[in-house]
């Protein structure tokens, strides 16, 4: 059975990584899908893939695009069920002091106050049952040297998570993810490099006592769990998806 037969997710970052994976994952659920990314192109070529899904650009750290993206939605399916707000950005691995104030700045308007962004301009159009699940970080739990502006940006995330719980239930249920490192692009760009070395793998993995870095399909596993019925109630909540790594 399609656990979303007949709901519409927004994914935002659906161009790549994560997103791509949580949009693909509702997708085979049954969902109407609306890929939302800054590289319209991106988002386009994932849309085109999934059955009944549209893309839209966005760029999550301007109010009016998100509340085009929710229209777009409305008018594309005619309700909004889950807001997956996904987008982030990373600085490359360096102490905070050698972080630009512009990287700082556009870090935390993409993290942070597009989370907020999305959840404003959704939230009226939103029936009992829904949910808002964003992506943040383990770093925002267990932070270590390297990307401290970063890991803050996401414990802010974090934060929200459980404000915005408080402050939407019952009718919204508000929920976050917290995964460790992936082998994606977006980790590449922090670490500042195309690929990793062998080196380089093993040292982040020596951190993680399931022996491996998350794959976009756990993530997308955990979103679609804390969107679906078997988590109602739940809320508030801010899962590890880490292999442990918090326990460390």
């Amino acid at each position: 059975m399609n656990r979303f037969e007949g709901k519409a997710i927004i994914v935002t970052g659906a161009a790549s990584g994560f997103g791509t994976a949580i949009a693909e994952k509702f997708a085979t659920e049954g969902a109407s899908v609306m890929a939302a990314d800054i590289d319209m192109a991106g988002a386009q070529a994932v849309a085109d893939r999934l059955p009944g899904a549209m893309a839209c650009q966005v760029d999550v750290a301007d109010e009016d695009q998100n509340f085009a993206m929710v229209q777009a939605t409305l008018d594309a399916f005619g309700r909004i069920d889950v807001l997956c707000a996904n987008a982030g950005v990373p600085h490359r691995g360096n102490y905070m002091v050698k972080v630009t104030t512009e990287e700082f700045d556009r870090m935390w308007a993409v993290n942070v106050r597009s989370i907020f962004l999305g959840a404003k301009a959704c939230w009226p159009h939103m029936d009992e049952g829904s949910s808002i699940i964003s992506t943040a970080s383990i770093g925002g739990k267990r932070p270590r040297p390297g990307m401290t502006p970063y890991n803050a940006s996401k414990a802010a995330a974090i934060m929200l998570t459980r404000g915005m719980a408080a402050e939407m239930a019952p009718r919204i249920r508000v929920n976050c993810v917290c995964p460790v490192s992936s082998p994606t692009n977006f980790d590449l760009q922090a670490m500042g490099t195309q690929n990793l070395s062998p080196e380089m793998e093993a040292s982040v993995i020596s951190g993680i006592p399931m022996g491996r870095r998350a794959t976009p399909e756990d993530v997308a596993n955990a979103y679609v769990f804390l969107a679906s019925k078997e988590a109602s109630f739940l809320t508030g909540v801010c899962l590890d998806v880490d292999g442990g790594r918090s326990i460390q």
